[in-house]
């Protein structure tokens, strides 16, 4: 039954039937034979087709959903059992809300493919909260997110402190400016922000409650690079990782703005199921942990 699924979420994905035969590398005929099948299986249709799209009905939605799962528990079985005899090696999905994922990760499996070449890695970098969703639906081996996670579906651990300063254009008056800085001087100042549902954004909307403001006017842009481009452009000022500025502040393209108060600090945190982990999973979180404890040595050298 795992390959009737297989063959169905190809097809769903793909909204068509030959270009998921032409995936699956069978024929057209076949992959219709295994979806018929699988309806047949289930008691009711799950596609609606015509000449021009797939799609599914209410009851595809629901064994889509659930097959994606199936399908993910499967791979994470099989990998359990070659583990008995081998050694780290094969697939793992791995999720990075955007901070980590985009200026932390790709250092960790650049060391990690060294030492452990067998390792597949795939990536998925999404905000906070859809990583969270996508490690409970067992479609992520892991997670990696800024903040806390507070339920105790995931197994969690803190991994990471992260600093976050504010940063601002070259010229920026507040640069200029000798006095001392105080958070209450950035309420009149326009913010740039992340999305709602991002530990960058959720980390911003911490530093205001903390200090009870609201800032005057507020953009949210959905990447962090954008952010970047745009405090550098002169749009305004944003709270950002020390990992993500490090290249624009060696060239000169924005600056952090001295506050009394900060740098403000969060942390990364790494969700994974309660279930045995692979290999391969251990191997990747010993390599993250290997990683961050030697950033931390050299920044305090």
């Amino acid at each position: 039954m795992d390959q009737h699924l297989e063959v169905f979420v190809k097809v769903v994905e793909k909204e068509n039937f030959s270009k998921a035969a032409e995936e699956l590398h069978m024929t057209q005929p076949a992959v219709s034979q295994y979806i018929r099948t699988l309806e047949e299986s289930i008691g009711t249709r799950l596609l609606e087709r015509s000449n021009k799209y797939v799609r599914l009905n209410k009851a595809g939605e629901i064994v889509y959903h659930h097959a994606k799962e199936i399908l993910a528990l499967y791979t994470k079985m099989q990998s359990l059992v070659d583990d008995l005899s081998n050694k780290a090696s094969g697939p793992i999905a791995i999720g990075a809300s955007y901070t980590f994922g985009e200026y932390i990760l790709p250092h960790i499996i650049a060391r990690m493919q060294v030492q452990y070449p067998l390792i597949s890695p795939s990536i998925k970098i999404q905000n906070t909260k859809e990583i969270i969703e996508l490690v409970k639906m067992h479609q992520l081996d892991i997670g990696i997110i800024e903040g806390f996670f507070k339920e105790n579906t995931l197994n969690s651990e803190v991994v990471s402190e992260d600093k976050m300063v504010i940063v601002a254009p070259p010229g920026h008056h507040l640069l200029t400016e000798k006095r001392e800085k105080s958070i209450s001087d950035l309420a009149e100042e326009t913010w740039i922000l992340r999305e709602e549902g991002s530990g960058t954004r959720e980390a911003a909307d911490n530093l205001f409650r903390m200090y009870d403001f609201t800032p005057k006017k507020i953009m949210e842009f959905g990447s962090i690079q954008l952010i970047k481009e745009s405090v550098e452009a002169g749009l305004g000022i944003s709270l950002l990782s020390h990992w993500a500025i490090e290249k624009e502040l060696v060239n000169g393209y924005i600056r952090m703005i001295d506050v009394k108060g900060l740098p403000f600090k969060r942390h990364f945190s790494i969700l994974t199921h309660t279930s045995y982990q692979t290999k391969a999973l251990k191997t990747l979180i010993e390599t993250l942990k290997g990683y961050l404890a030697s950033e931390v040595i050299q920044t305090i050298k």
